[in-house]
């Protein structure tokens, strides 16, 4: 007996754009404050010896990577591309030019100094300028009127914006995980156990985002999504 069977879309397959937004909020409203105080007790980056601007800096990568993770969650929010494609073009050039690019050029300048030890220096550095790239890769292909390839790479760059979560998530797991014995309240940037789990949580933070990203992407495209599922379906009807 042939019926036909309804696929429905599986639950990792549906936008979280709520959660996302809600994620984003809450990571900013603990995150953002401390630094508009404009007070550099408050921050948790001790600026290294001899360089005086380096809170300041801090404090503008902090406003423009808001901006950038902001305008992102509008920007891969599907019924928002479509119901507003103006307002959509309009973030869209508000995030690369006054989120992303101020803020990964800004994030290159602190991290390379950050005082948690070279391997965090150089994951703050790779990561702001794998950001950067992907972003004007994604803008240059929205220009070109390539929307496939810009939405593309304007995926790889939402997860590279989302990074800055995802580093502290991972932290905070390496530090629970293998070194919570060692772990003391007056445990600073300098402390080698503090310099290893947060070297662990940037690199890894930001790579599982960029491997997650390229899953996603391989996954195809709408259309061919539709077509498996009707390949699918039919399958069924046969059986």
């Amino acid at each position: 007996m042939n019926s036909t069977v309804e696929l429905r879309p599986r639950f990792w397959r549906r936008p979280w754009i709520g959660p996302l937004m809600l994620v984003a909020l809450a990571f900013m409203a603990y995150s953002v404050p401390r630094y508009l105080t404009f007070d550099p007790a408050n921050t948790n980056v001790p600026a290294p010896a001899g360089f005086g601007a380096h809170f300041w800096l801090l404090v503008a990568h902090v406003v423009f990577g808001s901006v950038a993770m902001t305008t992102c969650c509008f920007q891969i929010w599907p019924a928002f591309r479509t119901r507003y494609p103006r307002a959509h073009r309009a973030m869209g050039r508000l995030y690369v030019f006054g989120g992303v690019l101020p803020a990964g050029l800004l994030g290159i300048t602190v991290g390379a100094v950050s005082p948690f030890g070279p391997v965090v220096r150089t994951g703050n550095v790779t990561l702001g300028a794998v950001w950067l790239i992907v972003t004007v890769v994604g803008f240059r292909m929205a220009v070109g009127r390539r929307t496939a390839e810009h939405r593309r790479w304007m995926i790889r760059s939402f997860a590279l914006t989302f990074a800055i979560i995802t580093t502290r998530v991972w932290s905070v797991v390496f530090a629970v995980a293998f070194f919570g014995d060692q772990l003391t309240q007056s445990a600073g940037p300098l402390d080698p156990t503090v310099q290893v789990f947060t070297g662990m949580g940037v690199w890894v933070g930001f790579m599982v985002n960029v491997l997650a990203a390229e899953w996603w992407l391989d996954r195809g495209t709408v259309s061919q999504r539709r077509a498996r599922q009707e390949r699918r379906a039919r399958q069924l009807r046969v059986q």
